[in-house]
């Protein structure tokens, strides 16, 4: 039997949280709700209190977007490597 669960919450906060819902993957906010409901009753719920991530400036963000223009465009040579060991050598080499 289902039964429906109504909170009032702010028409910001809950665009906030549906949005977040979809980064990570969920389809809806109300699945997200779903899963954290379900996770309760057996307190495999984890709930931690971080600082928000930090924000790049937007001469930051201009910045780093002309770095990776550089480097996809072969502007900028780069190396890639296949295993720790290699990568070691190269920089060791350096």
């Amino acid at each position: 039997m289902n039964t429906i669960l109504q909170v009032p919450i702010d028409k910001t906060l809950r665009n906030q949280a549906a949005a977040a819902a979809s980064n990570l993957g969920f389809s809806s906010l109300q699945e997200a709700v779903r899963v954290f409901l379900a996770q309760l009753p057996t307190q495999t719920v984890k709930i931690s209190f971080e600082e928000p991530a930090i924000k790049l400036s937007p001469k930051a963000i201009k910045r780093y977007n002309k770095m990776i223009d550089e480097v996809e465009s072969g502007k900028v040579e780069t190396v890639s490597f296949t295993d720790v060991d290699k990568m070691m050598e190269y920089l060791h080499s350096k």
